[in-house]
């Protein structure tokens, strides 16, 4: 989505914590070696009871009791025929294992894939339009962590099944996927999805595997004007993955940069969420970043290592997660990603 201004961007981008909880499924987990050790910890996972057949079988067998990221459980006598979705990342992950007949809403920043373009509109990702959400009879409505608890509630309130997910690592995003497989008997297309999702992610760590620590690059991320992004977020999962030392890492969370403490740290590569203007000078964020009064003795700008990546990508964690990742990673050592 292209953001004509910072707030409406900075929005967006907040949308970029939306997604995945569960256990870990994986069956090439182990393949992967440092520097994938990064997960942390993210939210609580949502967990499943059911009598269903072993995951191998691909079929859903109801009633299945999951519990989602805020601990509710909720019980599916049957795949729900009706679904809406208020997060962006969420309703990637509903289109890509094949729900698009079931879609009946989406929110109003969904533009991915083409066809989410035409559905349904239900309002913001923090908060609902709540007469459309129940006009929409949705018999399931997923949102991410930039819904507010209040919202959540609220909507609950009116019976409105809202499964919210919060997802803190790529792991969390594939698990969703799985997660949303499993609620509506479309496991292997899930599993589709997320093993290409493993593939993309292990190509990264294999290319980046012999980079030693004190050869990392240090990297610095701005999604938004003066806005980046810290420890415990996907977002610095995705630069460690990529072979990466996130010189916004040492506080958590999203959040407004000093720039004098970014020109200290003196990142080798600088990335930037293309397609972002700031509203009130009407700058690209590029401009921005490499006209900062001092910024011209950082190494990124003196090497012309300001690298834009697909501001979508690498917000969302969703299916195209990992395309973020790949393009990061080629973004960091583009003598290593092919």
């Amino acid at each position: 989505m292209k953001q004509s201004n910072f707030k409406r961007g900075l929005i967006l981008t907040l949308a970029v914590a939306t997604a995945i909880s569960l256990a870990a499924c994986a069956k090439k987990e182990t393949e992967i070696t440092d520097p994938s050790k990064l997960g942390g910890v993210g939210t609580k996972a949502p967990t499943t009871t059911s009598t269903a057949a072993p995951a191998a079988a691909k079929k859903t067998t109801y009633p299945l009791k999951v519990k989602d990221a805020t601990g509710k459980e909720f019980t599916f006598d049957k795949a729900p025929e009706r679904i809406a979705s208020v997060s962006p990342s969420e309703t990637e992950s509903l289109f890509a294992i094949g729900l698009e007949a079931n879609i009946v809403g989406v929110s109003d920043f969904d533009d991915y894939p083409e066809a989410a373009k035409s559905k349904p509109k239900l309002g913001s990702i923090t908060k609902p339009n709540m007469e459309a959400v129940i006009a929409s009879n949705a018999s399931i409505v997923f949102s991410g962590v930039s819904m507010t608890a209040k919202s959540v509630e609220d909507l609950r309130a009116m019976n409105i099944n809202v499964f919210k997910v919060d997802p803190k690592t790529v792991d969390d995003a594939m698990n969703n996927i799985q997660t949303f497989g499993l609620i509506t008997d479309h496991q292997e297309q899930a599993e589709k999805v997320v093993a290409k999702m493993k593939a993309d992610r292990q190509k990264v760590v294999d290319a980046v595997k012999d980079v030693k620590q004190e050869n990392k690059k240090k990297v610095y991320m701005e999604f938004a004007p003066g806005w980046t992004v810290g420890s415990g977020e996907f977002m610095d999962e995705l630069i460690k993955i990529a072979g990466g030392i996130n010189v916004a890492g040492d506080k958590a969370g999203w959040y407004e940069i000093s720039e004098e403490k970014i020109i200290q740290q003196n990142p080798n590569v600088i990335l930037f969420a293309n397609g972002i203007v700031d509203f009130k000078s009407k700058k690209p964020l590029e401009e921005i970043i490499r006209t900062r009064g001092g910024w011209d003795a950082i190494d990124a700008v003196k090497n012309k290592r300001v690298v834009g990546l697909d501001q979508n990508s690498v917000s969302r964690p969703g299916p195209r997660l990992t395309d973020g990742l790949l393009e990061m990673a080629k973004g960091i050592y583009p003598e290593l990603v092919k």
